[in-house]
């Protein structure tokens, strides 16, 4: 089915499912020469259905090749779902991954609810066969406090002295509060309770998803995915969102101190990041597209549903995660348009700046550096009717992006802001586009705002728009894959 999709049916260079549906990137991973990516997938529909693992391969992060699905709900500890989880190459060869099982059962309201535990599977990077004792955890495992139906996204890793480890989401039966519960295990196979690692208690949000924990620049960082998240203006959002925390990880103690936290993303659609280390030492985080308040906005002339991100490079600057473009990035440009010194009055386009698979870089700053412009937009994925937009209000710190005219007919949400950084109305943006999608960039990666937009192909203007006027510097490139041999 999926060779019967059209290039242009697709993103450039962002993964999808080879058809039906994506959601999480699993087990993101690196092995001889290739970068491995496994996703929740349901292969028979553009909506969720029981999970299975779909598989990509790239020696580069922006050519994917599909490999089989690696995992598939067909054994009883995950009849109804393999859900999330993660991976990690032993030092035999074998690829190792965690991931939890689902197995519905009534509740005595009449209710169905998912028994989740932790399973294993092992292959050699093509073929994976489950582990014929699953499941390795269950709520036998977990200490009294904590429900058995939500305990999930396995986060394994091998300590120092070569046992494994495992951060796994969990929460509490009587008042939902999400935790993460550290477990240890000398073989990888035999497993039990250390301790619970991380107590939410009701800062972020409810259950605590998909945690990623790992070392970056002097710290350690740790992701997770919040659902249920309450607003806090400028900063978090509501609903199911993305939170990095920075601090100091003691393996021997078992104990994390927090520092600091911040938003992953402040866009609309990011979920559940996963990371891997490079060969060059590089840390690389993927998120999920998409959010799962608007998982019903389907074109039902594509069969495909979800996309990953573009992946971006991981660094801490000045106790702040920083987020940027891989730098693979480079060989996917052609065709640059360099403007300096332009000065935007009003709305205008500039010549050779249009497309739909385009990179821009921008400086925005006021004419006059004692006179700061009001706003400053721009549009891109543009026609007579629909366009998107990033705005940016100095007075108030705020960027926004906006979907609301791209062509939807839904009332989800189509707008969101971030207080950002700005030296007297100069602010720095690097924006991906990806015929389905936007990536924003702030200020050399300081924060990070993504959107999915479904306007027509055909819609590939981009203007500028300040009445108080502004001056601009931008360069534009096309992007395009480069055939594979």
């Amino acid at each position: 089915m999926e060779s019967l999709i059209a290039d242009e049916a697709r993103p450039e260079f962002h993964l999808t499912a080879p058809v039906g549906w994506m959601n999480d990137p699993n087990g993101f991973s690196y092995h001889n020469g290739q970068f491995h990516l496994f996703f929740q997938y349901y292969p028979y529909s553009c909506e969720w259905g029981p999970m299975h693992w779909g598989h990509a391969i790239s020696s580069d992060l922006l050519h994917w090749r599909y490999l089989p699905v690696a995992i598939a709900p067909d054994s009883n500890a995950d009849r109804d779902g393999c859900f999330s989880g993660t991976a990690l190459w032993l030092p035999d060869g074998r690829h190792m991954i965690m991931y939890t099982g689902v197995r519905n059962e009534f509740l005595p309201s009449g209710k169905i609810a998912g028994v989740q535990t932790q399973c294993l599977a092992f292959g050699d990077g093509e073929s994976y066969e489950k582990y014929p004792l699953n499941p390795v955890l269950t709520s036998d495992h977990l200490p009294g406090a904590y429900c058995r139906y939500n305990f999930r996204d396995p986060k394994i890793w091998r300590a120092a002295d070569g046992t494994f480890r495992s951060l796994i989401s969990a929460a509490t039966a009587f008042d939902k509060d999400g935790h993460l519960l550290l477990f240890s295990s000398d073989d990888g196979l035999n497993w039990k309770f250390e301790k619970t690692l991380i107590r939410n208690e009701g800062r972020f949000g409810r259950m605590l998803e998909c945690p990623d924990l790992f070392e970056l620049d002097g710290a350690h960082v740790l992701l997770i995915s919040p659902q249920d998240m309450l607003p806090v203006e400028g900063t978090y959002h509501c609903g199911n969102g993305t939170v990095c925390i920075i601090g100091n990880f003691d393996e021997n103690l078992q104990t994390f101190q927090e520092i600091s936290d911040q938003p992953i993303d402040q866009g609309i659609d990011f979920y559940a990041p996963q990371t891997v280390l490079t060969p060059d030492g590089r840390r690389i985080m993927i998120g999920w597209m998409q959010n799962w308040d608007s998982t019903h906005r389907q074109l039902p002339e594509i069969p495909w549903f979800g996309q990953m991100s573009f992946p971006r490079e991981l660094s801490l600057q000045n106790g702040r995660l920083i987020q940027k473009p891989i730098r693979e990035i480079a060989a996917l440009r052609q065709n640059p348009v360099h403007a300096a010194d332009i000065a935007i009055k009003g709305t205008q386009k500039i010549a050779g700046i249009y497309g739909r698979c385009v990179e821009l870089e921008l400086l925005i700053e006021p004419l006059e550096a004692d006179r700061i412009f009001n706003s400053f937009e721009i549009f891109f994925a543009q026609d007579q009717t629909h366009h998107s937009s990033i705005s940016f209000h100095p007075s108030e710190s705020l960027l926004t992006i906006d979907r609301t005219y791209s062509g939807t007919r839904r009332a989800f949400i189509h707008e969101r802001s971030a207080r950002v950084g700005h030296q007297n109305g100069k602010i720095a943006l690097r924006l991906i586009l990806d015929r389905f999608s936007a990536e924003v960039f702030v200020n050399g990666g300081e924060q990070a705002l993504s959107m999915t937009i479904y306007t027509d192909q055909t819609a590939d203007g981009i203007s500028f728009s300040c009445n108080d006027g502004a001056r601009i510097k931008v360069t534009k490139y096309d992007l395009r894959r480069v055939a594979q041999p």
